[in-house]
């Protein structure tokens, strides 16, 4: 299973207002492994970046003026991320942003939609713990998870941290995080970092174990909605 953790930093929060991604960060996951084949796109928006927007995430307009429009970008970024299934924080702020740059900038077909599925971990953590805070540093906090690098909410750096706290969230797998010198690289601007992890071994069930297990996720199901079906349905509908 390809997975992309995705994050954008955009000029202001309204897309209608004229708004425009600068930032696109993504990290993969494949079968749950950092693979370190993860990208960074800086954007010229062709416009000014609010300066409430610079107070969040430290991008100025003369760092963005001589990057790439958007146009020069976008088949890369879409071809890196087609089939995946994207894993966002509050996923229709990026994706919105995303469609709007597609419709309205580049009037292109495709869609986030047509390309991905979706998997929102601000909506998978609001179930998981309900009537708690479910920011990003809220849950680094909860799953003990260090983001002290996060000065500012740089892209990157803010998929690398969600990729650790999705792991934690979906199964306690944290063992292939990064270290604190790879994140300094990473708030540092260096768009591709080398990453260590461990050489683990998969060990796949028989036939007869997995049919077992169906078998018990049938029964289970009988009784009460499972927990994983939820989430099952999330991605779906938010595709």
């Amino acid at each position: 299973m390809r997975q992309i953790v995705l994050d954008t930093e955009t000029t202001g929060l309204e897309p209608k207002d004229g708004h425009r991604v600068i930032e696109i960060g993504c990290v993969e996951l494949v079968s749950r492994r950092l693979t370190g084949n993860d990208k960074r796109w800086y954007i010229n928006p062709d416009r000014e970046v609010d300066p409430g927007a610079v107070d969040v995430h430290g991008i100025t307009n003369d760092f963005l003026a001589d990057k790439p429009r958007i146009a020069e970008v976008i088949d890369e970024f879409l071809d890196y991320v087609r089939g995946a299934e994207l894993v966002i924080h509050n996923a229709p702020f990026d994706v919105g942003f995303l469609n709007h740059e597609l419709a309205h900038h580049l009037k292109r077909e495709e869609r986030i939609a047509t390309l991905c599925t979706v998997l929102d971990t601000l909506m998978m953590a609001r179930k998981m713990h309900p009537g708690q805070r479910a920011s990003l540093d809220a849950l680094c906090k909860r799953y003990e998870i260090d983001n002290s690098q996060r000065e500012y909410h740089g892209a990157l750096l803010d998929a690398q941290i969600l990729a650790e706290v999705y792991l934690a969230m979906t199964g306690g797998q944290t063992a292939l995080s990064l270290d604190n010198e790879q994140r300094n690289r990473v708030a540092g601007n260096v768009a591709r970092i080398d990453r260590t992890g461990l050489d683990l071994a998969v060990v796949e069930a028989s036939e007869s174990e997995a049919a077992t297990h169906r078998a018990l996720l049938e029964l289970i199901g009988k009784s009460a909605t499972p927990l994983w079906r939820e989430y099952e349905d999330e991605a779906v509908s938010d595709s």
